[in-house]
């Protein structure tokens, strides 16, 4: 059996309530991805692409969003969400890769706040880059080890601080829709309903925004992540859905209003966070200030939302013995420390990879999404499988998410997943532990075939980026 520290000592944690699981999920969603949004999409897309591109994202997350809620309530047994749909679903490799692809997405996402934070601060302090100078790179990693030793002090008091952090920073995203509409250009508007000549076909247009939207809507499934911690069980499933639509709402205002206010190639161009910038265009450069302030504040509890939710997953994992042991101690405090160590090394490791990309910002987002593409389907294909003996509408909503998040990996592309492979395959290393450690045999005979995948994805990724063929 597992031990954890002081587990039998501990008081019982404080059930979360469904406006504190609401908040929780709206806290994880807004972050980072919503103040790129405005130039993302202007790389792509038009007025009419990005439109088409919402509805698509909307009903596909919406899909899910719905996933995750019925399967709160049809096995209300598994904890942890997104993994423990993995595994009951599909074995415990698969499981594994779930928990680990998901954890993986967490952390590479946090990296992407750092970037925006010092991109930002970059602006006024050249020495700062875009986020991707050696010097932006340390700080970034003192203010992470510094994040580390807030929450080690307790996961209650951190999900205080994040609600408070919550309502700051959906201020000023509201502020700027209302002031966007206020400035809005009709002519400027109609001129890029269509796109630039750069944009493509309109199927392409729509295709390559399709990892930006699943990268603002990571943290959908937020609630079912902490499920193990809510006061009643189908809290988990509406805060999931109400925590969605909200965010959608402000999600596709942002990126369509900002069309109203440049050229469609000027928005492009913009350094993130590009909101700040749009709304610079209009109403000069407290806009910018006035946004870069709210971007900080929202990056931070994003921040704080994700790593904490990236331990929980190890744990919880650890505790179901699909991790090594030592993942699944606590503190007094219910604070998963060695958990969280991994997470925050993790998170140091990618941000010194970002020194090598071209863009750090935009390979650190499109990674995130592509790592949790898995995690998604996974779940989607488990709603499927469970739904064939119940109800009609369960079956059509769990086949919607499901072929969604395969489009999703198609839209990726090969170089997405191939990076990918290579960060799940060496996982495997810690599957290989917790199998040794309840000496059981390592590999079933469907295992080593998904073995012999995964290791091969990884082997063809190392290769192409050794040959050229794909670059970070």
């Amino acid at each position: 059996m597992t031990q954890v520290d002081t587990d039998a000592q501990a008081p019982p944690a404080a059930k979360l309530t469904l406006p504190t699981l609401t908040m929780m999920v709206v806290g994880s969603m807004v972050g980072a991805g919503v103040f790129s949004l405005p130039s993302r999409f202007a790389e792509e897309t038009g007025v009419a692409g990005a439109l088409i591109a919402w509805a698509v994202a909307g009903t596909g997350m919406l899909m899910l969003a719905f996933v995750f809620q019925r399967l709160a309530i049809r096995r209300p047994d598994l904890d942890a969400g997104v993994y423990a749909y993995a595994k009951a679903g599909f074995g415990e490799y698969l499981g594994f890769f779930s928990a680990f692809g998901y954890w993986a997405s967490a952390c590479v996402g946090n990296v992407t706040y750092w970037v925006l934070i010092m991109s930002t601060v970059g602006a006024i302090a050249p020495a700062l880059g875009e986020g991707d100078t050696v010097l932006a790179v340390v700080i970034s990693s003192v203010g992470l080890w510094a994040f580390f030793l807030l929450i080690r002090r307790g996961v209650k008091e951190a999900a205080a601080i994040n609600r408070i952090v919550t309502v700051a920073k959906v201020v000023p995203i509201l502020v700027f829709v209302v002031l966007a509409l206020f400035y809005l250009k009709p002519h400027v508007f109609a001129e890029n309903f269509a796109g630039a000549d750069y944009a493509g076909s309109l199927f392409n247009q729509v295709k390559g925004t399709m990892l930006a939207t699943v990268f603002v809507f990571l943290g959908v499934e937020g609630a079912s992540v902490y499920s193990r911690h809510a006061g009643r069980r189908e809290d988990v499933g509406r805060a999931t859905v109400l925590g969605f639509l909200s965010v959608f709402a402000i999600f596709a205002s942002v990126t369509i209003v900002s069309y109203g206010l440049m050229p469609m190639s000027e928005i492009a161009a913009l350094r993130q966070p590009s909101m700040a910038g749009v709304l610079e265009s209009a109403v000069g450069t407290w806009g910018k200030v006035f946004v870069s302030v709210g971007l900080i504040v929202s990056v931070l509890g994003a921040y704080l939302a994700w790593t904490l939710m990236a331990a929980e997953v190890l744990f919880v994992a650890a505790k179901d013995e699909d991790m090594p042991r030592f993942l699944a101690r606590s503190t007094a405090a219910d604070v998963p420390v060695p958990a969280l160590v991994m997470s925050t090394i993790l998170t140091q490791i990618m941000l010194v990879v970002t020194l090598f990309s071209d863009d750090a910002f935009n390979f650190a987002l499109d990674l995130t999404s592509a790592l949790t593409l898995i995690p998604f389907l996974l779940a989607a294909a488990f709603a499927v499988k469970i739904a064939r003996t119940g109800r009609g509408r369960d079956l059509a909503v769990g086949l919607l998410a499901t072929l969604y998040t395969a489009f999703l990996l198609y839209a990726a592309g090969l170089k997405f997943i191939l990076v990918s492979f290579i960060i799940y395959a060496p996982a495997t290393v810690l599957f290989l532990m917790a199998r040794r450690e309840q000496g059981r045999r390592l590999f079933s005979p469907r295992e080593l075939v998904i073995l012999a995948v995964s290791t091969a994805g990884a082997a063809l990724g190392i290769a192409a980026l050794a040959l050229g063929w794909i670059s970070l």
